[in-house]
């Protein structure tokens, strides 16, 4: 199931897993100041494995650094609906599965605050998946380029499309779907 980071212990547990990623991957690790929200993945056993968070995004973010987003026909018809995902990390031992709980947790965060895209530096392999495996409708911004110590894909991905269409998307699950409610480990 994915939840919501709601206190100390989700935060801690939260930053273990997308760091634990990070440095298995050889990439720089980067703490977001300003965040609109930070969900954790939860096996039904209790296990933190996953992570995504989702930032604020402007023509002022940096990710346009790396692509430019803003200068996108879409990303621009949709100011103030658009936002950034960021650390979207599953531990290796569990890689291959919840990846369906991030993206339900994006659309689901997406949907209720009526967001029309999100933007994102994807590693080739999730954009891949992405793509063919969830059918995510997705644009990407560039060719592949290097940042912070692997290549990545700038891509945009169309969530109003997702949760619009939810009868498309048998992988979607809500936060209510295997809850679990003691402390968990990593």
């Amino acid at each position: 199931m994915f939840k919501r980071v709601e206190n100390e212990l989700e935060m801690a547990m939260f930053n273990g897993v997308w760091t634990t990623v990070w440095l298995e991957k050889g990439y720089d690790l980067e703490f977001s100041e300003r965040i609109l929200e930070r969900y954790v993945v939860v096996t039904k056993e209790g296990h933190y494995v996953g992570t995504t968070e989702i930032k604020p995004f402007s023509s002022g973010s940096s990710i346009n650094e790396t692509a430019a987003f803003d200068q996108h026909p879409a990303v621009m018809q949709a100011e103030g609906a658009v936002a950034e995902i960021d650390k979207m990390a599953v531990l290796q031992s569990y890689r291959g599965h919840f990846i369906s709980e991030l993206l339900s947790a994006l659309v689901d965060f997406g949907e209720k605050n009526k967001l029309k895209y999100y933007v994102a530096l994807l590693e080739p392999v999730l954009q891949r998946a992405l793509r063919i495996s969830f059918k995510i409708p997705m644009e990407k911004v560039s060719q592949k380029v290097f940042y912070k110590g692997d290549y990545v894909v700038p891509t945009i991905l169309n969530v109003e499309e997702v949760y619009n269409h939810k009868d498309r998307y048998s992988w979607i699950t809500s936060p209510q779907d295997a809850v679990y409610t003691g402390a968990g480990t990593i």
